[in-house]
């Protein structure tokens, strides 16, 4: 498939991130009744049985996936299990602010790691295009007031989110260049993310039992907690992976790197909304500076 930024793969693109800035809003409200780790743990199991229906003979005992249980655990370390709890960790001893300015990093790591490990050249309305897209995030991040940033301190935190952001660029690439072996399990979406499931489900198990024998662990199951998971393990978990991978494959990865940064614009017109809040101009001009870098990185 001939990789371009195509109206399909643009809305593609778009449904990840908005999804994801839903979960971070529910995240914070969820907080009181759930661990981290625990919520992650939850959110892939449910996304497990939900994809069970669809791509259950992915897991008989004749599936290529067992061949190439080495490529899975990678995908997974790098998407359901490992970046989850990389930016868990980050938020137990970092600000929000800082892990999303880390964060806005992304498009830089996708297109250093498509040079480096892929032959990708860089061009320079690539470069240009990331430093529009990072533009519109410190714009959101500081309400339009410049001088707020320069409260800006990185911490051990901000490492995490680092490493997070790398994993995620290099996690990306691999699906765009999946090997002869698992094609036949990529060209099944179902199939492919439950593969990628399986195998992260024993990591989050490792992290939840850590998180529960070291720190002071909460589950307080309700309503509003079931509700909660319901919508995470079907947008955030199903739908934002699937469509992930979907755009990736049509823009490829140094393209899709730049729709990362709508998150924080998402988070924030998601949280003005909860308030009460009208969007600012600073909102509009933010997306002005975020689109404009997609635009000028996916021309050829």
């Amino acid at each position: 498939m001939t990789q371009r930024l195509t109206p399909t793969a643009a809305v593609l693109l778009i449904i990840p991130p908005l999804l994801w800035a839903g979960n971070a809003v529910l995240g914070r409200v969820l907080s009181p009744l759930i661990s981290p780790m625990t919520l992650n743990l939850l959110r892939w199991v449910l996304a497990f049985l939900l994809l069970l229906p669809m791509a259950g003979s992915v897991l008989r005992r004749d599936s290529p996936l067992w061949s190439q249980w080495r490529r899975f655990t990678v995908l997974a370390l790098l998407s359901t299990s490992g970046y989850n709890a990389l930016l868990y960790l980050a938020l137990n001893t970092s600000t929000p602010i800082n892990v999303t300015l880390v964060g806005a990093s992304t498009p830089v790591w996708m297109l250093l790691i498509g040079r480096i490990f892929f032959g990708t050249p860089i061009s320079g309305r690539q470069v240009i295009g990331a430093a529009l897209s990072i533009g519109g995030v410190l714009l959101v991040l500081c309400r339009g007031q410049w001088a707020l940033l320069m409260g800006f301190h990185m911490v051990v935190g901000d490492l995490y989110v680092l490493l997070a952001s790398i994993g995620w660029a290099y996690y990306s690439w691999m699906l765009a260049h999946p090997t002869p072996e698992s094609a036949s399990l990529r060209a099944d979406w179902a199939a492919f993310l439950l593969g990628q499931i399986v195998f992260g489900l024993g990591m989050s198990m490792a992290f939840t039992a850590a998180e529960w024998t070291l720190t002071d662990a909460r589950l307080q199951w309700g309503g509003p907690l079931v509700s909660a998971l319901l919508f995470i393990a079907v947008g955030p978990a199903v739908l934002a992976y699937r469509a992930w991978g979907a755009g990736v494959a049509r823009a490829g990865p140094a393209v899709a790197g730049f729709f990362i940064n709508l998150t924080p614009l998402f988070t924030a017109v998601l949280s003005s909304a909860f308030l009460g809040e009208s969007p600012q101009l600073f909102h509009i001009l933010a997306f002005a500076l975020i689109v404009s870098g997609i635009v000028l990185s996916s021309r050829r």
